[in-house]
């Protein structure tokens, strides 16, 4: 049941209906244990109020007292308002602490173990983790009385419900920031499961608990229903009054152990039954030596209550004296009657001074705490200040963001760690805060936005680059191939940052392609240096050989032999690259035994092509015939280029001598282009002589093969 006095309420008898009032539950910012101030005078109806069987009148001394004390005809009006006005707040004041003491006594009588409660220390669940509030709230539920820690497991369900609110509100913004629908947010907490349970297991044990008390409660509050009824029946028999005031002395002890009963019955109850005490005294009356002897008791044991109220001012521990003085109030009211007319106001005075004290002590250490609430707040809207500065400020980079979220972190720490604000402060703190912390999240979660997509396009030219390097990864054409492959680990290092969960993924797929390619050109090019080492020497001895070449007079005989030469220096390949000047000095001596022949350059540049021709020709390789012919042209195309650029710069010299130095330079600049685009052009014509007799070489066989079949 929710409610543990919905659960009792209809234990009521119907007899006792308009005498019942309710009881409510201490307000929530107060300790159970608390006891306010108490009025100088005992209230209006307490069995102190009557020892004689009628009202007893004022005295002449009391009245002379009261027309002492009340003001004057010509006392100002308005300090005679405040005056009454201050009365009538202290009165209030007065019944509002008998009731709060009432109900707690009510509380503790429904059942011994319920007084449990105010030794279970309230920890400051305030700054807490929900991790740490669901450990607390399991170590209360399984160790102690489930009656008592109701105080505890409210305190912590509320915290509990406002830091998860929090919480889940940040989860729904990274998942609606992250392209979802708000419809669609779902999020399983382990540790709003793990609060559930418990505080389910709690519910469960209060329930059984206050299910098996229901019925105990409702037996004793029949019992004390009969007590009053036979205590009401004593003043209309007929018998000794001996016999009857021992009657009554047993119906008083059968009253002390029938039981708890229902709090929300406790101050009717008792109060029909004071009620009926104080009838049984009036009626007592007529036997003053045993009402006396009664009093002289009573007063012994009030006075016993004051002497240990006035101790329990040294008491250190406020907590520990509000507790046995909120007891000592309840053996006064319950368990000890009336007083003597002359010692009432006497007692009541120094027990009431007692309590004064201690609620003076209290109210003083509630100033402290209101101090320190006040400082608390300082504490708490300087934490709040600085995470809107930081919400302001958002970093731009990952890093930085980082250490953001850290120092954030770190001030919601110290929030909670701040302690209590004032009550009328506490929900407008607690709004800044969340405020302040969603503005800093929903920054950070769009900044996280935009970065996630553009790691998704730099995932996705990543991933062009790992393509085109997979696809050359086995590639042989190293002089092209080669740079290509630079070129794209370059781009590469140019990309930013990838999600996380395909940065290793890719990264290795990518270098895996990369470090194939270079393996196998590291491989060859180890390999190719031993057979251009021996190309050197090769060349060398060829080279050495042609140097002495002597000319026979007879030109084709010697041109022939040239070509052997140019034929086998070709078939030598490649030399190692810091010896490639051997093929300039070949050419150096080639030109002076062409000039010994009269060969033009045209013409001697031709000679050595015819030989790459015959290459190509052999190898009948249609690739490389068609990168040669590309080549030429590109040359052919930047000789035309030359050419009209150096024509275009002699217009400039229109009104100069033909002697002019720098004229005679560019013509002749002009000439040279000339000649060399001639050579180009004849190379070109030699190779698609050589493309022509192929395809027709092609044609003729592919005609035969057709013939034969």
């Amino acid at each position: 049941m929710e409610d543990k006095e919905r659960e009792l309420q209809h234990n009521v008898g119907e007899e006792n209906k308009e005498e019942i009032t309710k009881t409510t539950e201490p307000t929530a910012n107060m300790e159970a244990s608390e006891v306010v101030d108490i009025p100088e005078k005992e209230p209006s109806g307490s069995p102190e109020e009557k020892d004689t069987p009628t009202e007893p009148a004022t005295t002449e001394a009391a009245e002379t007292e009261k027309t002492e004390a009340a003001p004057s005809k010509s006392t100002d009006e308005e300090e005679v308002a405040t005056t009454a006005e201050t009365k009538d707040t202290a009165s209030k004041d007065d019944d509002a602490v008998l009731e709060e003491i009432d109900e707690n006594n009510a509380e503790d009588a429904e059942d011994t173990d319920n007084q449990e409660r105010h030794t279970i220390p309230l920890l400051d669940y305030h700054s807490m983790s929900m991790e740490n509030l669901v450990g607390e709230l399991q170590k209360l539920v399984r160790n102690e009385k489930v009656q008592a820690i109701k105080k505890h497991v409210d305190g912590i369900k509320s915290e509990f419900d406002l830091k998860f609110q929090e919480f889940i509100e940040g989860k729904k913004e990274d998942f609606i920031n992250g392209g979802g629908n708000e419809i669609d947010f779902r999020y399983n907490s382990v540790t709003k499961r793990q609060f559930n349970e418990v505080y389910s297991d709690y519910r469960e044990k209060r329930n059984q608990y206050y299910k098996s008390l229901e019925k105990n409660l409702k037996e004793n509050l029949n019992k004390r229903l009969e007590i009053i009824e036979e205590l009401k029946s004593l003043v209309n028999v007929d018998e000794d009054m001996n016999t009857t005031y021992k009657a009554f002395k047993e119906l008083q002890e059968n009253w002390r152990n029938a039981g708890p009963i229902p709090r929300t019955e406790y101050n009717n109850v008792w109060r029909t039954y004071q009620h009926h005490i104080e009838i049984f005294y009036d009626f007592l009356h007529l036997n003053r030596e045993l009402r006396d002897l009664d009093f002289k008791h009573n007063l012994e044991e009030k006075e016993k209550l004051v002497a240990q109220a006035e101790l329990l001012a040294k008491e250190p521990d406020l907590t520990i004296a509000f507790r046995d003085l909120q007891t000592l109030h309840k053996i006064w009211k319950e368990d000890i009657g009336p007083v003597g007319q002359e010692h009432r106001e006497e007692i009541w005075e120094r027990f009431s001074n007692a309590t004064k004290v201690l609620h003076q002590r209290r109210q003083d250490h509630y100033k402290e705490l209101d101090a320190q609430y006040e400082k608390n707040l300082v504490a708490k809207n300087e934490i709040i200040a600085a995470i809107q500065a930081m919400s302001a400020n958002v970093a731009t980079s990952h890093k930085a963001l980082q250490q953001q979220i850290k120092k954030l972190e770190e001030l919601r720490n110290a929030f909670f760690a701040a302690g209590k604000v004032p009550r009328n402060q506490n929900e407008k703190t607690w709004d800044a805060f969340k405020t302040a912390v969603r503005n800093f999240n929903r920054s950070k979660n769009a900044y996280y936005k935009n970065l996630k997509k553009e790691q998704q396009e730099n995932l996705d030219k990543k991933r062009a680059l790992l393509d085109r390097a997979v696809a050359l990864k086995d590639s042989e054409e190293w002089d092209s191939t080669t740079p290509e492959m630079k070129r794209i680990q370059n781009d590469w290092k140019q990309i930013g940052h990838v999600p996380r969960k395909y940065s290793d993924k890719i990264w290795k797929e990518f270098k895996t392609a990369c470090n194939h390619y270079f393996d196998r050109l590291h491989a060859l090019k180890n390999e190719g240096l031993k057979e251009e080492q021996e190309n050197f020497e090769k060349k060398s001895t060829c080279l050495e050989r042609l140097s002495t070449f002597e000319l026979s007079g007879k030109r084709e005989d010697d041109l022939k032999t040239i070509k052997e030469f140019i034929a086998e220096w070709k078939s030598y390949g490649r030399v190692p690259f810091k010896k490639k000047n051997i093929d300039q000095k070949f050419n150096k001596i080639l030109d002076g035994i062409f000039k010994k022949l009269d060969i033009d350059r045209q013409e001697s540049e031709l000679l050595k092509y015819g030989n790459k021709i015959q290459q190509l020709a052999d190898a009948d390789n249609e690739r490389a015939i068609q990168n040669e012919r590309s080549f030429i042209r590109k040359k052919i195309e930047e000789s035309k280029a030359e050419i009209r650029q150096l024509e275009t710069n002699l217009q400039f010299f229109s009104n100069a001598s033909e002697d002019n130095p720098l004229v005679r330079d560019v013509v002749k600049r002009v000439e040279a282009h000339k000649e060399t685009l001639e050579t180009w052009k004849a190379k070109l014509k030699k190779l698609n002589i050589l493309k022509h007799d192929l395809n027709k070489a092609n044609e003729e066989e592919e005609a035969a093969s057709g013939e034969e079949e």
